[in-house]
């Protein structure tokens, strides 16, 4: 199968949303990594509360929605983070993309089928890491890693708009939530938002969190709509405070990455 540019595109925009990569919008809700869950008996605060432990920096995370599933790692006290993703179907035709920050140091490895194909991207197809050289990705956000935002999902602006919420039992919340209030959050794409149209307002949730009232899953429900199957959009976090810290692949299988790559990430 010949891997298009589009579909190379869509991965790279698929990236924007995971944890760093792209700076909250204006009006986003960041959290302070001084605070905890809260012990509230109100629904609603205690499902904010859930998300406050993700701004701290140190967990596991896998999502999925739409086409694309990743996982990864961010650790702050080592000032890395580890981001794998995959789009399009499973198996030859999949594009996948790993990236690996550490301090000054960031490595970019994809692979695909017909990735050779693309002019440009290519050169990337070795089955290396590339390196990449940090005063030539300032500013290109698919690329470079902000860790002023490490939350993968959004998960904070997601609470904030939910519209009606339950709590079942002491580890399970359910209700609905207006995805057209959460357009900051990179789980939801804009382009489901859009197809959804007035269902976006109001889809069920289901959010699970640990004994101490942390997140560690958030599932949206979403409809069938036209020729777009029903899917769920989830995030899971795990390994709070205690994630592992990402490792530099093997010098081995590194080499820089050449010029033009850069240009094809503006």
């Amino acid at each position: 199968m010949r891997i298009r540019r589009s579909s190379v595109i869509v991965l790279v925009g698929a990236v924007l949303f995971v944890p760093g990569l792209a700076a909250c919008e204006p009006g986003g809700v960041k959290t302070a990594a001084s605070q905890s869950p809260s012990t509230s008996t109100d629904p609603k605060q205690a499902l904010l509360a859930s998300t406050l432990e993700i701004a701290k920096g140190n967990f596991s995370f896998a999502m999925k929605g739409d086409s694309l599933a990743g996982e990864g790692v961010v650790h702050l006290p080592s000032n890395s983070a580890r981001v794998k993703l995959t789009t399009g179907d499973a198996g030859s035709s999949a594009l996948a993309m790993d990236m690996i920050y550490i301090g000054s140091d960031s490595w970019i490895k994809i692979k695909g089928a017909g990735l050779e194909s693309v002019p440009g991207l290519g050169q990337l197809a070795t089955g290396n890491y590339h390196h990449l050289d940090k005063t030539k990705i300032k500013g290109i956000a698919a690329l470079d890693f902000d860790f002023q935002d490490v939350d993968p999902a959004g998960a904070a602006q997601l609470t904030q708009a939910v519209v009606d919420v339950q709590r079942s039992g002491a580890d399970l919340f359910t209700g609905n939530i207006d995805l057209t209030k959460a357009t900051d959050s990179r789980l939801a794409e804009q382009s489901v938002i859009e197809n959804l149209g007035a269902q976006a307002t109001k889809l069920p949730f289901e959010a699970k969190v640990d004994q101490q009232g942390r997140l560690v899953q958030l599932t949206i429900k979403v409809p069938a709509v036209g020729q777009n199957a029903a899917q769920d959009l989830q995030v899971t976090y795990s390994d709070y405070g205690s994630a592992t810290a990402p490792t530099a692949p093997p010098a081995g299988e590194v080499v820089e990455t050449p010029a033009s790559v850069y240009d094809l990430f503006k």
